[in-house]
């Protein structure tokens, strides 16, 4: 790793990151406050006056029986994929592509720094700024709860939620930077990671809305963060985390191999 670059990459995309978070944590924040365990029909009159179909697409139907129940169906079913999905694939975009595309990468590669070195440096900075950013909700998540309805909150269910999201996250990044070190151009490259997070979101939301579409979820990493079985048990979150992981380790792997090896265009 190039510390210099590290740095430099830091506090070129700080802002990005904190402006992210910041909007999940007012999102977070408000969604905790509407839960009232003692009256729920405001909620579900709000829902039922809204067209089912979109209801269901954006995953707000389901019982809800506790805060718990209630973050996985009004949070972790919609606001925490869009949010980190938009960041990670302006963030890998940055990593590689971007300064490729505007030329900055011939500097780069003029330094006593070999193509790994600069590119792993890049690779590590994506992959630990979005894990920061899930591991942010997370502890935010525990703090409002705490602080607004002390006791409610299933922790061990809350964590089940979180970690699957970041690792879900993590091989998102991980994809997202491959097509980063991929192609030369910065707008292909932002093409091909929003198109590819653009069709696991669609699809996801297809899953919710009836049986006919069940099938989509094999073809969508944010299917994997299941409220159902992850509030169940560890289990779930084993078996999809390897898969998970696996992704994660393949795809920057690739990336990097990629990097490595091709042409540039400077």
């Amino acid at each position: 790793m190039n510390r210099a670059l590290f740095h430099t990459t830091l506090r070129s995309n700080w802002v990005l990151l904190v402006i992210i978070f910041a909007i999940m944590m007012m999102y977070l924040s408000i969604i905790i406050s509407m839960y009232e365990p003692d009256n729920m029909e405001a909620v579900t009159a709000m829902l039922d006056a809204m067209p089912q179909q979109v209801v269901q697409a954006m995953g707000f139907a389901g019982l809800i029986s506790d805060l718990t129940s209630f973050l996985a169906s009004y949070y972790y079913s919609f606001i925490v994929f869009l949010f980190p999905m938009i960041y990670v694939i302006i963030a890998a975009n940055r990593m590689i592509a971007k300064h490729v595309d505007s030329g900055s990468m011939a500097y780069l590669l003029a330094t006593p720094h070999s193509r790994l070195t600069i590119a792993s440096t890049q690779g590590l900075y994506l992959l630990l700024s979005t894990a920061l950013l899930m591991v942010s909700v997370l502890v935010a998540g525990l703090l409002f709860s705490s602080a607004m309805f002390p006791g409610e909150l299933d922790v061990g269910a809350f964590l089940r939620l979180n970690i699957s999201a970041l690792l879900i996250f993590l091989a998102l990044s991980g994809i997202c930077f491959f097509f980063s070190c991929m192609v030369d151009d910065s707008r292909h490259a932002v093409a091909l990671s929003g198109g590819i997070a653009g069709l696991f979101f669609v699809f996801n939301m297809l899953v919710n809305v009836g049986d006919q579409m069940q099938w989509l979820r094999y073809l969508s990493l944010f299917s994997l963060l299941d409220a159902q079985q992850l509030m169940a048990g560890w289990g779930f979150l084993v078996r999809s985390g390897l898969l998970l992981f696996g992704i994660t380790f393949v795809t920057y792997g690739a990336g990097l191999a990629v990097f490595n090896r091709r042409s540039l265009t400077l």
